[in-house]
């Protein structure tokens, strides 16, 4: 019995003590850091830098990263406290997935004054709750408040994935020109599209040419690639070119999208729109539609004929 009560008063799960001990990171503060390399356990890592009022990835062309994701973060990682060490040799560093070797992230911030301070995430202590190790420091301590999907080592987490945004009902105009030719929709005055070329006894399929349409109101990319063209992507030679006429109020603008040449290796895209300086990689579903849309495409399909009775 004793022993029964022993154990259970040992292992019953605590909640962690947030507010006791030093901080972790000691003094410093959020205003301080200008720079956040987050490392994966995959190998991925993300490098964003402080740039006057805002955050850039520099090793995606200084694409715009997203301030009000990064903000939280940093203030999670100052308001980690010490408390009490509940590890300190190698071994458990490693099992708990703090070590310099094995780890599930390793942040590093940087400062002004080129300094860098290392903090490295591991395994959950429970909700909300994970094991961190300050950089050259033998000491494991459970944190709260935090977990590591909160800190991604994916570039696409901390900015706005939408590569192009454009509203449907603001396109008065859409030409689509692939391998299968050129299409033009435009709208009619009651708002309904409507396919130039069509032959007697034709009509186009609403549907079709609204999900056509659709494909570009909201183009999401896999990763932004910087303002520097490469001729590997294709871009002169597009799988498809995209023309829009977009009329808000009293403002009317055309808009392009290009998309380059497939990528083997994932059967991505890049794609470059007139309303950005950037280029961008996209998956292949997002542009299939623009890739692959022949005249059948915008067409109705043919009803298959029922089998005739046997006699």
């Amino acid at each position: 019995g004793l022993q029964l009560a022993l154990g259970v008063f040992v292992f019953w799960p605590r909640p962690v003590a947030s507010g006791a001990g030093q901080a972790l990171l000691g003094e410093l503060k959020a205003e301080e850091i200008t720079g956040l390399t987050i490392a994966g356990e995959q190998g991925v890592s993300t490098r964003l830098v402080k740039s006057g009022d805002g955050w850039t990835a520099p090793d995606a062309g200084g694409y715009p990263a997203d301030a009000s994701k990064i903000a939280p973060v940093l203030d999670k990682l100052i308001a980690i406290k010490t408390g009490k060490p509940i590890a300190q040799t190698p071994a458990s560093q490693a099992q708990l997935q703090v070590s310099d070797g094995k780890f599930v992230r390793k942040v590093e911030l940087a400062k002004a004054d080129g300094t860098a301070t290392t903090v490295y995430l591991g395994s959950s202590g429970g909700s909300q709750a994970v094991h961190v190790r300050l950089g050259g420091q033998d000491e494991v301590y459970l944190a709260s408040g935090l977990a590591t999907w909160e800190i991604d080592a994916n570039l696409l987490s901390w900015i706005d994935p939408v590569y192009l945004a454009v509203a449907a009902a603001d396109i008065t105009s859409f030409t689509l020109k692939n391998q299968q030719g050129e299409f033009n929709l435009t709208k009619d005055g009651q708002g309904a599209w409507q396919l130039a070329g069509l032959e007697s006894g034709e009509t186009l399929d609403a549907a079709k040419a609204t999900t056509l349409v659709n494909s570009v109101t909201s183009l999401r990319m896999t990763k932004p690639l910087g303002k520097t063209e490469d001729a590997a992507w294709g871009l002169a030679q597009p799988s498809a070119t995209v023309t829009l006429q977009v009329k808000s109020g009293d403002q009317a603008k055309t808009i392009t999208l290009t998309v380059g040449a497939k990528d083997a290796t994932d059967n991505s895209y890049v794609v470059k729109s007139s309303e950005s300086e950037y280029y961008a990689r996209v998956a292949e579903f997002s542009v299939q539609e623009l890739v692959g849309r022949d005249r059948a495409g915008f067409l109705p399909a043919t009803p298959t004929p029922a089998p005739a009775a046997t006699p």
